[in-house]
């Protein structure tokens, strides 16, 4: 995997920040390895299982069919399984490391920043990234991190210390859907993989969970101040989240190119929140809230 932008290894990645949801791939690779060890089997012993399977089928040829096709069925599936575990781990440290580079690059002008927001700051990959980007500029800006767990936001706290941009960041626990922030309060807002697992209780494809990722949206929007930009990477939902900018009346939405993240697809939208809401001839409406 090597190093992400020429600066960092992967390696430094994990000594810093971890792995969230180590457990699953622990999962992955236990059944690759188990199937591994079937496919083996299989082949070792072809003639015994081809006996074995003789003893149901009455044809030699359906028998011997039958054991081959179970042996490439365990070997595919060992080869799927290894794959998968080693697109987890590269999801969760180098791409998600590499996104947000990404995500910090498409905001033009960070010297301008005072505050800027990080929703379901998590480990904080993408917020120290942008403390970073703060440091480099000479900003006196700030982000704050926030996250449903207290656990979490302390965890994050120490990372940034890691990355020496501590006097930088500042977390807080806060529920998402309703963000303790005022109206118009942050230059920037941003988030990485952490909307779609807004409203889960309800099952992924449930209209309470759309309308739970949706408020979160507007929520985003709602504390953006006019002229700010919001970035957001996230799995699965993505043309619903451009669908609930364009309804918010957002300008210059931005969809990236398709990433493979976590087998499957993964997006980056930026957009940015006009300075006045027109909703009809000659009215404007300034109340972002959903």
């Amino acid at each position: 995997m090597g190093k992400i932008n020429g600066s960092r290894d992967w390696t430094q990645i994990y000594a810093i920040y971890g792995m969230e949801q180590w457990q699953t791939l622990v999962f992955l690779l236990f059944h690759a390895v188990f199937f591994s060890l079937l496919s083996l089997i299989f082949l070792f012993y072809f003639e015994s299982i081809f006996h074995f399977f003789q003893a149901f089928l009455s044809s030699p040829g359906a028998a011997r069919f039958a054991a081959g096709f179970s042996g490439g069925v365990t070997a595919l599936s060992a080869v799927c399984l290894f794959f998968a575990a080693a697109n987890f781990f590269y999801s969760a440290g180098p791409l998600h490391y590499d996104m947000a580079q990404r995500m910090v690059g498409s905001v033009n002008d960070w010297s301008t920043v005072k505050l800027a927001l990080d929703i379901g700051c998590g480990r904080g990959i993408l917020l120290n990234a942008v403390a970073t980007q703060l440091k480099k500029t000479g900003s006196s800006g700030r982000i704050v991190g926030l996250d449903p767990s207290k656990i979490t936001t302390l965890s994050t706290l120490r990372t940034a210390n890691m990355e020496g941009v501590g006097e930088y960041v500042t977390c807080r626990e806060g529920d998402v859907r309703s963000l303790p922030f005022g109206d118009n309060y942050f230059d920037v807002v941003v988030s990485a993989l952490f909307v779609h697992n807004v409203g889960k209780e309800y099952g992924h494809r449930t209209v309470e969970a759309a309308a739970e990722r949706t408020r979160v949206l507007g929520e985003m929007v709602r504390v953006l101040k006019p002229g700010g930009v919001g970035v957001l990477w996230d799995l699965l939902h993505v043309p619903e989240y451009v669908r609930r900018l364009q309804d918010l009346k957002m300008e210059d939405i931005r969809v990236s190119e398709s990433v493979t993240a976590f087998m499957v697809s993964s997006r980056m939208v930026s957009f940015r929140k006009p300075s006045q809401h027109v909703v009809g001839p000659g009215e404007v409406r300034l109340d972002w809230r959903c």
